[in-house]
């Protein structure tokens, strides 16, 4: 191949940088020089537009308060459950930390599109079977990578999808409904391909804790590609309940009943007296406190007067007849020694 013709010599090319450098040749003279330039990368998929990752945060929130239910339910204890932050990452970066053996499950999330994966860690599983058969939820230390999970094991493993499936779709009932399916199982997330390497998931890890080598991970990974039609939705506010105006007022009735059968401590006050310390101190058995005997009785409810009433009997029994509610601004701002 014939060398490219150089069109300026070396000294043509000094030349013009000195003239560039004392100022004798102009610069800056070409057009549109104001225009700003953003490096864009054809081949990378953007995540900055569209998905709000604090609406998925609101879904992972309400998805542990029911997988916690829900676990307690099978296992007679509930595991305690703390969600990560919502991350976006691509998905040969969530691979890379892996390791077999998992419990790696290749789920249809209906209407989604694709498939969705979700893995438990393997600590996470031997901690339930232990407290479903009635131990204390201890987990299992590093397994060999090619370890296979018993038939006992894969019980389990369907049993915590189970919950998982159906906690995770009343949290996303206020966003979308959704219904899940497995399509397959494996124990190396690498033969788990729901996106190719360099493509973007969205990845929802809840960290489990339990006993003894049983603190581990569940992960929920959508690809980005299936959430990103969802924008719209994940840019307003995520409702975490389907309730409506007249649902909360029902609700606010029911409350008011409940709180009507509540039990307060009430008292009945004859009179007040009001002494320094030092009296308090030096009083023995004997001593008269005089004090002008009120009009009327305080009926007092958690330490609260309420109201002014004669006392009297009622048959066999001492009652109170109440006169006047008493107003907050009849209350002394001190509290003497009170005898009732």
């Amino acid at each position: 191949m014939a060398e490219t013709e150089q069109l300026l010599s070396a000294e043509e090319l000094q030349a013009l940088a000195e003239g560039v450098e004392s100022g004798a040749i102009e610069v800056d003279t070409g057009v549109n020089l104001g225009a700003q330039v953003i490096k864009h990368d054809l081949a990378a998929e953007d995540s900055s537009l569209g998905i709000n990752v604090s609406s998925l945060d609101m879904i992972d929130e309400r998805f542990i308060r029911l997988y916690r239910l829900g676990m307690l339910e099978v296992l007679r204890t509930s595991p305690r459950i703390n969600p990560a932050r919502v991350q976006i990452m691509r998905f040969g970066d969530y691979l890379k930390p892996l390791k077999a053996p998992l419990s790696v499950n290749i789920v249809r999330m209906q209407p989604l599109r694709g498939n969705t994966m979700v893995v438990i860690e393997p600590s996470v599983v031997f901690s339930s079977l232990d407290s479903f058969f009635g131990g204390f939820g201890k987990g299992v230390g590093q397994l060999p990578s090619g370890r296979l999970f018993t038939p006992t094991e894969s019980r389990i493993i369907k049993l915590i999808l189970s919950v998982f499936f159906r906690s995770m779709k009343e949290a996303w009932s206020p966003v979308l409904p959704v219904e899940f399916e497995v399509m397959s199982s494996e124990i190396n997330p690498q033969f788990a391909q729901i996106a190719d390497e360099n493509d973007l998931v969205v990845v929802s890890r809840f960290e489990s804790e339990g006993g003894e080598d049983a603190n581990g991970f569940l992960d929920m990974v959508y690809p980005y590609s299936a959430l990103k039609p969802l924008r719209d939705v994940f840019r307003s506010r995520v409702q975490t309940s389907d309730a409506s105006e007249e649902s909360d007022r029902a609700w606010a009735n029911e409350l008011g009943v409940a709180v009507k059968d509540a039990e307060l401590v009430a008292n009945v006050s004859m009179g007040e007296v009001i002494i320094t310390l030092n009296q308090f101190e030096n009083m023995v058995v004997g001593d008269v406190l005089p004090f002008k005997k009120p009009d009327f009785a305080r009926l007092i409810v958690n330490e609260v007067p309420i109201f002014e009433g004669q006392v009297g009997n009622l048959g066999s029994q001492v009652a109170l007849r109440l006169e006047n509610p008493v107003r907050l601004q009849q209350v002394p701002n001190h509290q003497g020694a009170r005898y009732e």
